[in-house]
């Protein structure tokens, strides 16, 4: 069975969507199994998630949907027919969603219809742990902005390469059949300056909208992919290090036996032998030299 730590993994490599519940602006991501779902929603200054596996999923439906004996896995299929759409900006005409946030946590109730009766559903959302919002926001964005930040030098080195190609042609004397075609030589401090001093403040004006357009929602998506395939690679490392020993320990679970020789001989040192014609000149020869005593090694 499908675990929260195998529905987390799964939520990482989900984009961030923007929603609305009322005048209040959300983003949110959610991933839904027959084993249960994990949302986690934020406000840009809260972030709050919910796991919730089949057996609360089936309790609280019989709580909220007394007249629906559908099973579990209807219920869960239905949520998720209901929370895709608005993810993806268009949310059903039957459907309603709102929000109520509290210091204990946010929920976000549902009202909808379900084999043509009333449907309800109630998110209990508690505020996030930090190692979730890092895992799920804070890194993804950072990997996002050095991924970005590569793109633009790229496009900067192909924009230098292109104006060099341009000026190359009229150095040969080729002109241009549209004069408003013509452009002036890239040069990228000034397209900085100008960037800061004219794009910038309107970008940050607009404050609403989609803090995460389709093309971040693809970006977002390759990053945490890459993410969760190297956090892969780290757990069979982890596998590979841990066996290492157990291997050892497999090839020599105990120490070697001792020989038959050597029990005899510390016998023979522990226990008085016993009287015997074959012991009684290996004795005598013991008692001649009791001045020289041997270890049992030498």
């Amino acid at each position: 069975m499908e675990g929260s730590e195998e529905l987390e993994s799964s939520l990482l490599t989900q984009p961030w969507a923007s929603v609305h519940f009322g005048e209040s602006t959300f983003l949110a991501k959610v991933c839904f199994r027959d084993t249960g779902y994990i949302l986690l929603i934020s406000d840009l200054s809260s972030v709050w998630y919910e796991s919730a596996d089949a057996e609360a999923v089936g309790q609280r439906s019989k709580e909220l949907n007394k007249r629906l004996t559908v099973h579990v896995s209807s219920f869960l299929n239905h949520l998720c027919n209901l929370m895709c759409p608005l993810l993806a900006g268009q949310p059903g005409a039957t459907t309603t969603f709102s929000c109520h946030r509290s210091p204990s946590g946010l929920r976000l109730h549902v009202k909808s219809e379900l084999s043509g009766l009333p449907f309800y559903w109630e998110f209990h959302c508690c505020p996030a742990p930090l190692e979730m919002v890092f895992r799920h926001l804070v890194r993804p964005l950072i990997h996002m902005n050095l991924a970005l930040q590569y793109q633009v030098q790229e496009l900067i080195s192909l924009l230098l390469q292109k104006d060099a190609e341009i000026e190359d042609y009229r150095e040969s004397g080729a002109t241009l059949s549209r004069d408003r075609l013509k452009t002036e030589p890239f040069r990228e401090e000034t397209f900085q300056q100008n960037f800061m001093a004219e794009t910038l403040p309107g970008i940050c004006r607009a404050g609403e909208g989609p803090a995460f357009a389709s093309a971040l929602q693809q970006l977002y998506t390759a990053v945490t992919q890459q993410e969760a395939k190297q956090a892969r690679k780290r757990h069979c490392s982890e596998g590979d290090v841990d066996t290492a020993p157990t291997a050892e320990t497999t090839e020599h679970p105990h120490p070697p036996a001792p020989s038959q020789e050597d029990e005899t001989t510390s016998s023979s040192e522990r226990t008085s032998p016993t009287s015997s014609p074959a012991q009684k000149p290996r004795l005598a020869a013991a008692k001649a030299k009791p001045k020289k005593a041997k270890g049992l090694f030498s």
